[in-house]
């Protein structure tokens, strides 16, 4: 009977907290109380809890959420088994690299991708044939990448700080949704600040002043959480001018203070042990901890829960600062409506009343086809080789080791499929032309089967998992992934290409890379070049649509690809303005930032401003007139870009300012306007902590690449 008693007075017990309402679930109190609500009805240990990845409080009914990486489509479960393994695990819908979709220049695309990801994450947490998912997205990565040696190139949006910044916004907001109350997931930035290389980076420094730190390391970071609205990013293992990132005095100071951000500020893997370890800052597990809660660390990704109760024991640090801790943590979970069940959050019935996967869908095979071939970039096509006129071809060789794979990298989840370039091309082709494959020249096939075709297509690259190499290695000098910084720019497999071009000098060159190369001898000797990321699983019809002229190519460059090793400046060197990237590299580039060839021509003409002035304060629209001359409709990535001359302050020799991405039929016209924010043009005043706008003279560039500027004007700013 006294069981029976104990056992009845459970279930109540249970039925009564289910039941419970509480304020923190009130969605007529403000935010902060609602959240303030919730913590003081929190015990020590539940609080310690919510300083995981695993933020909940399920005595309470908040089951909080999960993590998951995100760069380009969800790794669910992949080749680093991030998420998920076993029953549960899935394919998802896989695009391009983030260097490629850069490569698009195209913010609207950018914003759809994620919002795709944020559905697929959703769907994952939420359908309950799977119902494991994290919400809390490691995406984007605003990190700039400023040194095309770093290892993981691959996952940034290239070298500019403009376009960077644009792109993350826009990543930032497809993530979290277009809704006033709820996200649809949670951006979490990575990885503040300035880690773009990878050898020892668990102890080196980067070491920058701290006009570089706003107008070019930290400017996407800020600019995502001011104007797309993340609120959580990730810390960088490396130190920034000598102190670790993860208790940089910046987190507070800048990010919170500053910026407004309240949410999730998360050490990387591994990072809080590296505290003592490779970086040798503290001598106990107890102090750091302290020292990560003071500095602003939100959430540990490693094993903290010992040195956080050491650190209570001995007072380095208070309930209270630990309260403040886990407030923007249970902030991210309320805005992903975790702390209610209102109706009118319009994201908890993906997964649950829509029960298709969306990875299986058209829509999400057109949008990878469409991104990937937006992506593509042509860098070069003599002759008008391309595209290629399936009527007049009889036999296509298409030829080595990129061109019978579509490879997943470290971030990479699982596609539901994948398309290689050989069957997108097969596919295109249909039955009535011969199609000669050679992976390599062994047997002298590739040779042969370059011969004996109409048209060589060779396609090579890079391997972003080595090959299946261990962690830290690498087969190749030229190749990077993460731990790992490339030792060489060269393509080893040009050997390849040259052979190809000997035996059948009509030979298409698709370079399949996370990277650029210094390919000097191909671009003086190969008629047609063009480059596309790794992973997409529509990579084989995308590259088909580009080469047979289904699409004409669109791609613009992110990052400057040199002619020479010996044109970059040491990798560890982060002062860019040593001749780091287009706005400071004094060298002829191999391809400039922004290049990008299309299968048409196009005219700009008559450059207007709205006003003659511009204030730090005001805008500027400027405008001209974009017209399609060539004989393929096509989009153009028109690009602004201004310089400062008499500036008393280093400035860039050219920064961009604005782009626009604009599709035109043959013949059609268009006046095109791109706005120009007077804050945008201003330095970083260190002396006065705040953006100023010199008076003077700006020169306003507008062309098709950093090295094609087309139309000149000038503005006065004031």
């Amino acid at each position: 009977m006294k069981r029976l008693t104990l056992i009845l007075f459970l279930v109540f017990i249970s039925v009564n907290v289910d039941s419970q309402s509480w304020p923190f679930q009130n969605r007529n109190l403000s935010e902060d109380e609602r959240i303030r609500n919730l913590i003081s009805l929190m015990t020590l240990d539940e609080k310690l809890q919510c300083l995981s990845t695993r933020i909940s409080v399920p005595r309470l009914g908040v089951q909080g959420t999960r993590t998951i990486e995100g760069l380009h489509g969800l790794a669910y479960s992949g080749p680093a088994n991030w998420a998920v393994k076993g029953p549960k695990a899935s394919p998802t819908t896989t695009f391009p690299q983030a260097i490629g979709l850069a490569q698009m220049w195209d913010p609207e695309m950018m914003k759809k991708i994620a919002d795709w990801q944020a559905t697929e994450a959703r769907y994952l947490a939420q359908n309950k044939r799977f119902g494991v998912s994290g919400l809390v997205v490691f995406a984007p990565n605003a990190d700039i990448g400023r040194d095309i040696r770093w290892g993981r190139t691959e996952e940034c949006f290239g070298e500019d700080p403009f376009l960077n910044a644009t792109l993350v916004t826009s990543f930032v907001k497809g993530l979290q949704g277009d809704h006033p109350v709820y996200w649809k997931t949670a951006s979490l930035m990575k990885h503040f600040l300035a880690n773009s290389n990878e050898n020892n980076r668990t102890y080196n420094s980067s070491d920058f002043d701290d006009r570089l730190f706003r107008e070019y390391y930290s400017y996407a970071f800020w600019k995502g959480v001011t104007e797309g609205g993340s609120q959580c990013y990730m810390a960088a293992y490396n130190k920034y001018n000598g102190i670790p990132c993860t208790v940089h005095p910046v987190i507070r100071n800048v990010t919170m203070n500053d910026w407004g951000l309240r949410g999730i500020v998360c050490t990387d893997g591994g990072a809080f042990g590296q505290l003592m370890s490779t970086h040798a800052y503290y001598s106990s597990p107890d102090t750091a901890a302290a020292e990560c809660i003071k500095a602003g660390i939100t959430v540990f990704l490693d094993n903290y829960m010992a040195a956080i109760k050491g650190a209570l024991s001995k007072n380095l640090v208070t309930e209270k600062e630990i309260d403040e801790a886990i407030y923007g943590n249970l902030r991210v979970i309320l805005k992903l409506g975790m702390l209610d069940n209102s109706p009118d959050n319009p994201y908890t019935g993906i997964g649950v009343t829509d029960t298709v996967s969306p990875w299986t869908t058209k829509e999400a095979a057109d949008l990878v086809r469409k991104a990937t071939v937006k992506s593509i970039v042509l860098l070069k096509n003599s002759a008008n080789l391309l595209p290629l006129q399936k009527d007049k071809i009889r036999s296509v060789a298409v030829i080595g080791p990129s061109s019978n794979k579509v490879i997943s990298d470290w971030y990479s989840g699982t596609p539901p499929y994948r398309v290689n370039i050989c069957d997108g091309i097969r596919a295109a082709l249909g039955s009535d032309v011969t199609l000669r494959f050679a992976m390599s020249n062994k047997a002298d096939s590739a040779v042969i089967a370059a011969k004996e075709s109409d048209v060589a297509i060779v396609c090579v690259g890079n391997h972003p998992l080595s090959y299946g190499l261990g962690w830290g290695q690498n087969q190749v000098p030229s190749d990077g992934r993460e731990d790992v910084d490339r030792q060489a720019i060269s393509l080893e497999q040009e050997d390849l290409v040259k052979l190809v071009y000997q035996a059948n000098p009509r030979t298409v060159l698709v370079v399949v890379s996370s990277f650029p190369y210094s390919i000097g001898w191909s671009k003086t000797n190969i008629p047609a070049i063009l480059h596309v990321s790794q992973s997409s699983q529509e990579l084989g019809n995308g590259v088909a649509d580009i080469i047979f002229g289904k699409e004409s190519p669109s791609g613009r460059l992110v990052q400057t690809w040199s002619a020479s090793i010996d044109h970059l400046p040491p990798i560890l060197d982060y002062n860019i303005r040593n001749g780091r990237t287009y706005m400071y590299d004094k060298h002829e580039p191999l391809f400039p930032f922004g290049h990008g060839l299309t299968y048409t021509t196009f005219k700009y003409s008559g450059l207007k401003t709205d006003s003659k002035s511009i204030s730090i304060d005001s805008q500027v629209n400027v405008s001209f007139t974009l017209q399609n001359t060539g004989g393929f409709d096509s989009d153009e990535v028109a690009q602004f870009y201004v310089s400062f001359p008499g500036s008393a302050v280093d400035r860039p020799a050219k920064a961009l300012k604005g782009f626009a991405r604009v599709n035109l039929k043959k013949g059609e016209s268009r006046v095109v306007t791109i706005p120009l924010k007077g804050l945008d043009l201003a330095y970083w005043n260190p002396g006065k902590n705040e953006w100023t706008l010199e008076p003077g003279r700006i020169n306003i560039m507008i062309g098709s690449s950093s090295a094609d500027i087309r139309l000149n004007g000038k503005l006065i700013s004031k």
